[in-house]
């Protein structure tokens, strides 16, 4: 099954751009990818062969990638040892961490 980006995501980077910013609660800080960059970011970390079911879409700045399930669900998993097991839901949808991202002034 393939994972797409949902398209709140695609419209918070297109008014925000592919910030990073400090966030309240987990993953307490967020490193943003472009969308035309998710893919190969995706593919150089073997997301796919080692937690499938999973697409990245940002790094916590801490060893860890957030990604969004099938359903838009945001998970934080860790960059060593990945493994869809130890997947650590954070969001139900990304509007949620959205929620929780401090935006620039």
């Amino acid at each position: 099954m393939e994972i797409r980006i949902p398209p709140e995501y695609l419209e918070f980077i297109a008014l925000h751009g592919a910030i990073e910013s400090f966030t309240e609660g987990k993953p307490g800080y967020v490193e943003l990818w472009l969308p035309e960059d998710i893919a190969r970011n995706s593919e150089d970390i073997q997301i796919k062969e080692l937690a499938p079911g999973y697409l990245a879409f940002a790094g916590n700045g801490g060893g860890e990638i957030l990604a969004f399930n099938s359903q838009g669900e945001v998970f934080m998993l860790p960059l060593i040892g990945m493994e869809a097991r130890y997947a650590q839901k954070i969001a139900n949808t990304w509007n949620e961490l959205a929620g929780c991202i401090e935006l620039p002034t």
